[in-house]
């Protein structure tokens, strides 16, 4: 893969600013950010420059995929083997140490994460560094000063590249075939188990179809029922409950594509619909367009979420929306501090490159709950959105 060049800048130009000669980071989600790969297991490294040169180190398996990275270096190491039982520190003493002396960054100013944010899972397991990665960096160029630097990458991780942005829309795309398919499927007498399984199993095998896309997947939810009114809760959850007819049907979406996430929600009518339902998703239908009608380069992303929310309030329902509009999407899947925080107390300012979820919502308890989330970045001029499939109340009726 290319280099994505106008990330390379972004990387020097934070590196500049923060006064910060190199950026070291082993989480996947700032290893992909710095060098465009999404490790697998946990263990790669990524290094940048404020010259903007990068290098990876990876597992030897890893090798393939990080092929297809933009780092300028790839250097493989060797977990272990049958006869030699090696650490991880073991393992990249010496690879790490070379790198840093590739990249002239010995007595360099070296920034580094200290975590405390959401990373999305790339692997059953995932080795997480901890506070191991600056004293494993410090022992490879112990004439180096380390500097935190969890704000630079927040800052780096909200404004996307344009190829970044092309990778999240493939994302999307994939996950639509997914929900028009998983449409069809729905019935009553269904679990919410089985609804959920139905939706997410072609996320990968839809992703296989999309040239350059080498792992795609996801995580789907199903609440249907009374169950959706407690989807507004900090998880999905699907339970064995069958869904019936006049259920609202909830299904939730984070699916990914080579470590690009999306947020994505549709609720769904089984049967006709009542005059109750046709108020809740006329209403919710409402608040999703006047929010992404004010979006716009420069404006606050309070204002997003107040638009919203007013639509919902003049409607009667303003206490049965129960969180904020949305927060930034992308690199990762699930995380409501990722700038742009749609809130109504948020100091964020929007700004061309953002893409982040859309989301009103009504939630009565003991009848149910309705989301529509919709993925939206923010061009020049106003708003892309991102996933304009099931967008009103007749594509989203199951008869």
């Amino acid at each position: 893969m290319a280099r994505d060049a106008e990330r390379r800048g972004r990387i020097q130009d934070a590196l500049c600013e923060a006064g910060l000669d190199a950026v070291a980071c082993a989480l996947p989600v700032d290893v992909l950010l710095l060098t465009g790969y999404w490790p697998v297991v946990g263990t790669a490294l990524a290094l940048a420059t404020r010259d903007g040169r990068t290098a990876v180190l990876v597992p030897e398996d890893e090798v393939p995929l990080a092929d297809r990275s933009g780092a300028d270096e790839i250097r493989p190491f060797q977990l272990g083997s049958l006869h030699d039982l090696r650490t991880v520190g073991d393992a990249l003493r010496q690879p790490l140490a070379e790198a840093i002396h590739a990249l002239r960054i010995e007595r360099a100013r070296i920034g580094y994460e200290r975590g405390g944010l959401f990373e999305p899972a790339t692997y059953a397991a995932m080795f997480l560094y901890g506070a191991r990665l600056s004293e494993w960096i410090g022992a490879a160029a112990p004439a180096a000063t380390l500097v935190a630097a969890d704000d630079l990458l927040l800052r780096l991780r909200a404004v996307k590249t344009s190829h970044e942005v092309s990778r999240i829309r493939t994302a999307c795309q994939i996950a639509a075939q997914a929900f028009q398919n998983g449409k069809g499927l729905i019935c009553a007498g269904l679990r919410e188990t089985e609804v959920a399984v139905r939706f997410g199993a072609p996320l990968s095998t839809v992703g296989t179809g999309y040239q350059g896309i080498e792992r795609a997947g996801g995580f789907t939810f199903c609440m249907s029922g009374p169950n959706s009114a407690h989807a507004h809760g900090a998880y999905a959850r699907s339970r064995a409950r069958p869904i019936a007819l006049g259920d609202l049907v909830l299904v939730h979406c984070n699916s990914y594509a080579d470590g690009f996430w999306t947020d994505i929600t549709r609720t769904y009518c089984l049967g006709d619909g009542d005059r109750r339902q046709w108020a809740l998703f006329t209403a919710v239908l409402a608040a999703s367009a006047a929010a992404i009608g004010t979006i716009r380069p420069g404006a606050r992303a309070r204002q997003v979420d107040h638009a919203a929310r007013d639509i919902l309030s003049t409607q009667g329902f303003g206490d049965q929306f129960k969180h904020s509009t949305g927060h930034g999407v992308g690199f990762a899947a699930i995380n409501h501090n990722a700038p742009p925080r749609l809130h109504p107390c948020s100091e964020d300012i929007l700004e061309a490159g953002m893409v982040f979820n859309v989301e009103p919502a009504i939630y009565i308890d003991g009848y149910g709950g309705l989301r529509h989330c919709t993925m939206v970045a923010v061009t020049p001029t106003g708003a892309e959105v991102l996933t304009p499939f099931q967008s009103s109340f007749e594509h989203l009726r199951v008869a």
